[in-house]
Parts: C-alpha cells; sequence; structure tokens
C-alpha cells in the first residue's frame, strides 16, 4: 500500500482536505495526519489539530484508510484517543486506523506545560496507552490499573464500526518501542528512515516478535518518505522539516519516472508494506502526480 502523510503545518483544512481528495482519486490506499502543537521547522509556524483534520479527512474521502501517524500519549489520554478512533471509525464507514506515540518535543511540551517524562518512563507511559487505547477499542469493557491510566469498567460506546481497529505504534527506539510494537500493535510507522536503516530496524523488530511468540506477518510495517523532486522541492523538504544538517536526505524520494519507481522500490525491498509520502505546506500537486504515476507500477 501506498500513502500520503500531511503534516499540517502552516495549513488550512481546505488545502489538507483538497490534498486527501487528490490522493484518494490518484490511487493511494492511505491518508493520514501529525500530532502536533506548532510548526516543525524553526520559525513559528502553527499547526491544525491532529484529531479534528483525521475526522475531516475521514469525512472528506469515501475508499482510503484514514489514519494518524502518530498521536501523543504525553498530551492526549488514552481514552481521549480511542473515543476519537473509535468516532473516526464512524464518520468514515468503517476506514479508521490510529497510532500512538510517547511524544518527543521539548518545545511544545514546555510551551504547554506539559511534562515530558525521561525516556525511560516515557516509554512505561507509551506501553500503558497502548494498552488502554487497544482494550477500549477490541472489548466491550475496560479495567486496567496501571502508574498512569487506571480504567475502571470503562465502555468505548459507539463502537468502532470495524471490529478490529488498527492500532499503531510510531518510533524506532531499539529496546522499547520497537518490544511495544512486537507485544501490541497491529502496524509499525518508521519516519524518514533511508532504506538500510528501515531493514535494521525491522530486522530488530523481528527479533523481538520471536521472543514474545508474535507473528510478524500480523504487524505493517510502513516506512514515511520525504519529497524532493526538483532543487526546489528538496531545499523545501528540509526547511519545512526543520532539518539544517540535511539529516534526512537518504529519506527523501528525488527522481522522476524509473528512477522514483527504483526508489520507492529500495524501501519495498527493505520490508516495507506500507510507504507513506510525507506533504507539508504549500502542498506539491506536480508531485502527486510524479508520485502516483510511479505507484501505479507496482
Amino acid at each position: 500500500m501506498f500513502g500520503a502523510h500531511i503534516g499540517l503545518q502552516d495549513a488550512t483544512p481546505q488545502q489538507v482536505v483538497e490534498l486527501a481528495v487528490a490522493a484518494e482519486e490518484s490511487g493511494f490506499g492511505w491518508v493520514s495526519v501529525w500530532d502536533h502543537f506548532y510548526s516543525s521547522a524553526p520559525a513559528d509556524g502553527g499547526s491544525l489539530d491532529g484529531v479534528s483534520m483525521h475526522a475531516l479527512v475521514a469525512a472528506a474521502t469515501r475508499r482510503v484508510r484514514c489514519g494518524s501517524l502518530v498521536y501523543s500519549a504525553s498530551y492526549r489520554h488514552p481514552a481521549v484517543i480511542a473515543k476519537a478512533a473509535a468516532t473516526i471509525d464512524q464518520i468514515s464507514g468503517g476506514r479508521a486506523e490510529v497510532g500512538v506515540g510517547a511524544g518527543f518535543s521539548v518545545r511544545e511540551h514546555g510551551a504547554y506545560g506539559i511534562t515530558l517524562l525521561p525516556p525511560g518512563q516515557r516509554m512505561d507511559l507509551l506501553d500503558e496507552a497502548v494498552r488502554c487505547v487497544r482494550s477500549l477499542l477490541h472489548t466491550p469493557r475496560s479495567s486496567i490499573e496501571g502508574t498512569y491510566f487506571t480504567l475502571t469498567d470503562a465502555r468505548c460506546d459507539p463502537r468502532p464500526i470495524q471490529p478490529h481497529l488498527p492500532v499503531w505504534v510510531g518510533g524506532i527506539g531499539e529496546r522499547r518501542t520497537l518490544r511495544i510494537v512486537a507485544e501490541l500493535a497491529d502496524g509499525w510507522n518508521a519516519p524518514f528512515l533511508s532504506p538500510e536503516q528501515f531493514a535494521t530496524k525491522r530486522a530488530v523488530l523481528l527479533r523481538h516478535c520471536a521472543e514474545v511468540g508474535r507473528d510478524p506477518g500480523e504487524i505493517r510495517c510502513a516506512a514515511n518518505v520525504g519529497i524532493g523532486i526538483g532543487d526546489a522541492a528538496l531545499a523545501h523538504h528540509f526547511a519545512t522539516m526543520g532539518d539544517t544538517t540535511h539529516a534526512t536526505v537518504d529519506a527523501v524520494v528525488t527522481g522522476r519516472g524509473q528512477l522514483l519507481v527504483d526508489q520507492i522500490g529500495r524501501w519495498l525491498e527493505a520490508g516495507a508494506d506500507q510507504v507513506n509520502f510525507t506533504w507539508r505546506a504549500p502542498f506539491d500537486r506536480g508531485a502527486m502526480e510524479a508520485i502516483a504515476e510511479a505507484i501505479s507500477a507496482w
């Protein structure tokens, strides 16, 4: 599957909807949104709310899977995440998927007075959050007593349309994040890794799956890649990423035609079940056309 992952910084709701609809019409099977308060660029840009835009994409489309990559467990209670996901599944007619991550932005947490826990505790919180989201979405009643979250005979009604709404975990930490993926996730999302890096992380995930007795085929593995088709587009990628050192250069598609087909194929050969192309405003519709043509070859 191929997807469009939409960064919500410096964009209007109408622009996001137009891009989502264009992705659907161009043959993409997935459209997702991020979850941030601020722009990822150094400038003081703003960002639309993730839950609101997840719902809007679900309402505006008819076929694509509608995802979130990923909601932050450090500032969204798992019950709030699950309730939003169940409602978005109702809106979409059963096409919602929900991703959860540990959260990382020092800038955002500091600005809003939200505690950003140390890494180890953040992973403990993520583990509990994913368990809560899964239980609320997949069972009629949930009772969980954890360090960070407690559910007592909790219900998530109305239920999702899907009998099993997929829950994703985002991140690339080898010791804890990928272990949580192996134990709990239906999907794993890795942002801005080269094909070689993606293959290495996926191999770690497979080892965790073997250790916990999980069939790795049950976990959909997705790579988020940047778009730099043309010098101006590549510069736009680095600028909107806030990537002043060009550290993500090996995680960006830059070609057209067969070169682009071959570039995309490197992530598929590395084990990606899904490749998501990341857009940030102003959205390059020409790139949409080039990528749509390339993915038709697969």
